[in-house]
């Protein structure tokens, strides 16, 4: 018998929807081409949680309290030593907030870990009644998947792509923009994955080497189609 291959994708379980990107992880593995796999999807809370993790993905919910409730339990440093570790991570919505190097209308004392070498703008959309949920289509890298239910809330944008790799971007604003105290830089040159034309051309999903960013709430759809794609491409992946 074949021993199999064990794959821990962990969810930060700090603030958030987590339990929703449990579900669709279970989801999207079942069908019978993981059979070499043995996969646990753990709520990951304490640093000795996130160190069995292989990946992790940072979930939607509110990113001033996820990063300070990071900080209060002893989870900051450990989750930017996960970043420096070069494993795959996604973050989405206030996931998307915590990975980048930098924010607009952030708040005093928040955090970011810096994996992704993008400026965020908080909110970029409006307040919770311009929430929305529109199909778009992300078959340009993911494929057959051209009508995905994405859910917007309160979303953030990526609203600069950092370069080179590391980069601080100063500018002169009167936004208030927090920076991460994160030395890592990322290898990788940021790709821009989606875009919404018919709204400002913003940018809603970026990949920089194994690190994914996404401005929507792919967990609180019904379809696990883009967990399978993260657990295919980006966990099990060899191009990274």
């Amino acid at each position: 018998m074949t021993e199999l291959k064990h794959i821990t994708i962990g969810v930060l379980a700090l603030q958030g929807a987590f339990v929703e990107h449990i579900r669709h992880l279970a989801n999207a593995i079942k069908n019978g081409q993981y059979e070499e796999y043995h996969f646990s999807f753990p709520q990951v809370k304490t640093p000795e949680e996130l160190a069995t993790c292989d990946a992790l993905i940072i979930p939607g919910g509110e990113s001033t309290a996820m990063s300070l409730i990071a900080e209060r339990t002893g989870m900051l440093s450990p989750l930017m030593d996960f970043i420096n570790l070069e494993k795959p991570v996604w973050g989405t919505c206030a996931g998307l907030i915590f990975l980048a190097k930098q924010c607009v209308n952030g708040k005093e004392g928040q955090h970011f870990l810096g994996g992704m070498d993008i400026e965020v703008t908080r909110n970029a959309f409006g307040r919770q009644m311009d929430s929305f949920i529109a199909d778009l289509d992300f078959s340009d890298f993911i494929d057959g998947v051209n009508m995905f239910p994405t859910t917007f809330i309160r979303a953030p944008v990526v609203s600069k792509l950092l370069d080179p790799p590391g980069a601080i971007h100063k500018r002169d604003t009167e936004a208030s923009i927090i920076y991460s105290k994160n030395t890592y830089c990322n290898p990788h040159k940021v790709q821009v994955l989606k875009l919404l034309e018919d709204r400002n051309g913003f940018i809603v999903a970026v990949r920089q080497g194994n690190k994914l960013g996404t401005s929507f709430h792919p967990e609180l759809s019904a379809d696990s189609r883009f967990h399978k794609w993260f657990v295919d491409e980006f966990v099990l992946g060899k191009s990274y």
